[in-house]
């Protein structure tokens, strides 16, 4: 059994170095941004903003010890996302990178994590509940939620606290879903585009009084470059019932992908030229996946505690091409997992403690084989041979138990401190040979071949993780809060089972992160501000270098300051904005197989600033204007920092005309002023590869 060991919080004086000059800047424009908001709020009844992730219940935002960022479904609505990144960089320090079709990787208070060690940095919740099991996450695992028809959006930045468990490091999303009685009427959408682009999106029912509620999006998508697309689609049902002074909800959600992808295109500055982001080097690639979940969520209420529990029963399939790699294996996988979380409130006199206990059980399956010789240098054709490279299934058995706890101290301040233990059993069966060999059992020469599979064998984990914070109101209008908490993240199953050459145990320790945060919060009825600034440490990690090795017992550190605020300095007008500036630089030195890494030099894909502003017009009833910039700066391409990618600035514009009592119209236009950029870019086996970003884009829906 592996037990993280408990370490001091340290280096929040050395994590702000770097900052000043920005965080001054910032602290000029709060001079002058939160006494305007407390003098509005002071004439004006202040509006309060209700989260739920971090406890499970409503909760006011302006109170929450910790930052927290929540896109409403007036956001939603008016953003009409057909792609996950175009929705959640309206959050501060946030960067989904958008791969092919409807692929990506994540950023949130880190690098873009790719490969090795990704996916499991970021906890993706449906209502409350984790949509994949904690060991086997998949870095495009959001195209499986259900955001384009979801009420809001929850974000946390960071580790969460004790109710939130494992792979909450990087960050937390939490797509919450409509409830039957929602405000919003059934409607039905139409919408066409360039590159052969149609979606419809439609909710039921039409009588708001019903105890239940439907939708359904559908979208298919000719992409802009050659031989790629894909065809989405989308279900969410859910239905209320009542029994015995307890609420009951149950709800289905189930998605379907079917994807030709794209490949990197070669070349310094590949992506400036048109004709060459048109292109597809990689025609035969792809990727099929399909996902459900039903769940439930039992609430009641005694006299002085509040009970939540919330079963589920999920499943996942996928299949798709490792295109970049030498010799273009298929990957086939999957899961069926079921379990609980659960959790009861207890309102004492001056505290407020939350008991919970959380159990899930998952069976998953891989699957790889290549079907032809790999092109390439003679090492490269011999080490990765045709035939099966993994077949194996794992049963795992993870339970949780947690407290959390929030004390008022004095009449204003709020403590507030918690403590999780989670155990986690991997039970792996190899369904072939062992070893790294070939699937007849024959050798690969220059020292073997690059895959290879352990012999059947029981893996277990046990981790601690605690969090303390303190909130502190300094008006009812405005407050303070400061934070520590350490996240942490089992092993992958694709870490401990897949290896690679030189491999026949991956002995791989829990990764955790240790942050502290200090924040403020200030909201007016014309203004809100939220300023964070954190640093964090993280250790036991895996990263990927360019020649595709897995670099284990990893180390990082990451700071950054990050603000957002909101303006509607009149009732046509409102200006939002978020900005972040970061560092992410690895904390440890090592001599690759690919490549080497050295301390204090920035991660790859990982840009120092962020930063996007949306400008709404609503110069009568029936018209709504928006424009919108998004910016990413520059990054480097690989850990040497030798090469860097230069950022770049892209902007939309939508226009919606509802001049008809049913019928409204939405006009979009994407990357306005048709900016050559690249979604993503790197440097791998000697080459800049680039996925191009899409250029000037039109669209036009039709709303009922």
């Amino acid at each position: 059994m592996k037990i993280v060991r408990l370490q001091s919080f340290t280096g929040f004086k050395a994590g702000v170095e770097g900052m000043w000059r920005h965080l001054g800047a910032v602290l000029w424009l709060l001079s002058v941004a939160v006494p305007s908001a407390v003098a509005i709020a002071q004439e004006n009844e202040m509006i309060s903003e209700i989260v739920v992730t971090s406890q499970r219940r409503p909760q006011q935002w302006l109170l929450h010890a910790g930052n927290i960022e929540r896109l409403s479904s007036e956001v939603l609505e008016r953003v009409n996302a057909q792609h996950i990144s175009e929705l959640l960089h309206r959050a501060a320090g946030v960067w989904i990178v958008r791969g092919s079709g409807q692929e990506h990787q994540t950023s949130m208070r880190s690098p873009v994590l790719g490969g090795a060690g990704s996916c499991g940095g970021f906890l993706i919740l449906e209502d409350g509940i984790p949509i994949r099991p904690a060991n086997f996450c998949n870095g495009n695992q959001l195209i499986e939620s259900v955001a384009e028809q979801a009420s809001s959006v929850e974000l946390i930045r960071g580790p969460g606290n004790a109710l939130l468990g494992a792979n909450a490091m990087h960050g937390i999303v939490n797509v919450l879903m409509p409830e039957p009685g929602d405000t919003r009427a059934a409607k039905l959408g139409l919408e066409v585009g360039s590159n052969d682009y149609f979606r419809l999106r439609t909710t039921l029912p039409f009588d708001r009084d019903a105890p239940w509620l439907g939708s359904l999006v559908w979208a298919h998508d000719g992409d802009f470059r050659d031989h790629a697309g894909y065809r989405q689609g989308k279900l969410h049902l859910k239905r209320d019932l009542s029994y015995d002074n307890r609420d009951i909800s149950i709800a289905l959600s189930a998605t379907n992908l079917e994807q030709d992808s794209a490949g990197f295109i070669v070349g310094e500055d590949a992506y400036k030229d048109r004709e060459l982001s048109r292109s597809n080097p990689n025609p035969e690639a792809f990727r099929d996946a399909s996902s459900a979940r039903l769940y439930g969520t039992l609430n009641w209420q005694s006299d002085r505690a509040h009970f939540d529990v919330r079963p589920f029963l999920r499943y996942s399939r996928m299949e798709f091409l490792h295109h970049a790699l030498p010799g273009q294996p298929l990957e086939q996988n999957g899961q069926v997992s079921a379990g609980a979380i659960s959790s009861a409130t207890i309102e004492l006199e001056s505290a407020e403690v939350v008991l919970g206990a959380d159990l899930e059980w998952s069976e998953v399956f891989l699957q790889q084989t290549q079907a032809g010789p790999a092109s390439g240098p003679p090492r490269q054709v011999e080490t990765r041979p045709p035939g099966k490279h993994y077949d194996y299934d794992v049963v795992s058995l993870s339970a949780a138990a947690f407290v959390q706890s929030t004390w008022q101290v004095g009449s204003r301040t709020a403590l507030s401190g918690g403590l999780r233990v989670e155990y986690a059993n991997y039970d792996y069966k190899n369904r072939m040979l062992s070893g790294n060999t070939r699937d007849d059992g024959s050798p690969c020469g220059f020292g073997g071949c690059f895959y290879s599979r352990p012999e059947n064998r029981t893996d277990d984990f046990l981790s601690l993780s605690p969090n303390l914070s303190v909130s502190v109101p300094l008006s009812d209008d405005l407050n303070v809060f400061a934070s520590i908490a350490r996240g942490f993240r089992f092993p992958q199953t694709l870490e401990l089972y897949r290896l690679q050459n030189g491999q026949q145990v991956s002995d791989l320790e829990p990764e955790t992160i240790d942050s502290a945060e200090l924040g403020l919060r200030a909201r007016g009825r014309n203004l809100s501000v939220d300023l964070a600034l954190y640093v964090m440490k993280k250790r036991d990690s895996v990263f990927r270098d360019a020649e595709g090795f897995n670099v284990t017992g990893a180390r990082s550190r990451h700071r950054g300051i990050e603000l957002g605020f909101v303006w509607q300095p009149a009732l046509q007008w409102r200006l939002s904005a978020n900005y972040s500036y970061a560092r992410h630089q690895y904390d440890f030195s090592a001599i690759g197989r690919g490549e080497s890494f050295l301390s204090g030099n920035d991660i790859d894909t990982a840009p120092k600033l962020l930063g996007s502003a949306e400008l709404l017009f609503d110069p009568r009833d029936d018209l709504r204007l928006g424009l919108q910039w998004a910016t990413v700066g520059s990054y480097f391409l690989e850990p040497g920092n030798r090469f860097e990618y230069p950022g770049h600035t892209i902007a939309a514009f939508r226009a919606l005309v509802s001049r008809w009592p049913t019928f409204d119209l939405v006009f979009r236009i994407n990357n306005l002023t048709d900016e050559r950029y690249a979604d993503r870019a790197d440097f791998a086996s000697g080459n800049h590869r680039y996925l191009p970003g899409r250029s000037r884009e039109y669209f036009l829906e039709f709303r009922h």
